[in-house]
């Protein structure tokens, strides 16, 4: 059974929009990515009073055995990368000079950066198949439940860049570009330096920056 994650279960979508999508969840077909125990990994591993960092995203990836509920992120044996997260390794070396060994971001997660989708789930080899499933009334409610102190927020693509209003006047950090995608990364994402961007910000209000590079 597909549960709330616990920190976030007081959001009204679990209660008024998340029964819905499990039911036409369970009555899907096709091959939903990422399994069911996975979907809400990025806010089970973040509870709200330990984001510093959000990283939004669209959906997850379509292709079996990448997508594991950390948007942008793969298990640490998938090889070759998955076509956006090597643009932002691309991104990352040029910004940073380092990436990480392996394309598996959990350990961003561990430091308090929330790697969230604007849409959890897809069907397998069906990019942007569940766009129309509900999940969009989430990441508003998780944003507005993020906006109690000042945080970065990083929005890469169309999808994400949509929330940047509801930021607006909150002290935040908000880092908007293309998507990495290799159909827009050159528009804009390359050059964009989000990562260091992020760590000056951070210290700036006093924290500890993210280590991007070394798990």
């Amino acid at each position: 059974m597909l549960t709330p994650p616990l920190a976030w279960s007081h959001l009204p979508f679990f209660a008024d929009d998340f029964p819905t999508i499990r039911a036409a969840l369970a009555d899907e077909a096709r091959r939903v990515l990422p399994p069911s125990d996975q979907i809400f990994a990025a806010l089970e591993s973040c509870a709200p009073d330990q984001v510093r960092v959000v990283i939004l995203g669209q959906d997850p990836y379509p292709t079996p055995g990448h997508a594991h509920g950390f948007a942008f992120s793969v298990e640490h044996d998938v090889r070759p990368l998955p076509r956006s997260l090597g643009n932002i390794f691309k991104e990352m070396d040029a910004d940073l000079g380092s990436t990480p060994p392996t394309g598996d971001l959990r350990f961003w997660a561990d430091q308090g950066v929330l790697l969230l989708n604007d849409v959890l789930t897809v069907p397998a080899g069906e990019a942007r198949g569940h766009r129309r499933l509900g999940w969009q009334k989430l990441v508003p409610q998780v944003l507005d439940a993020l906006s109690d102190r000042p945080r970065a927020f990083v929005l890469w693509g169309n999808d994400a860049r949509s929330h940047a209003p509801r930021l607006e006047g909150n002290g935040h950090l908000v880092v908007q570009s293309a998507h990495p995608s290799p159909l827009s990364a050159r528009r804009g994402f390359f050059g964009s330096r989000p990562f260091s961007t992020v760590n000056a910000w951070l210290k700036e209000q006093g924290h500890a920056p993210i280590n991007w590079t070394s798990p």
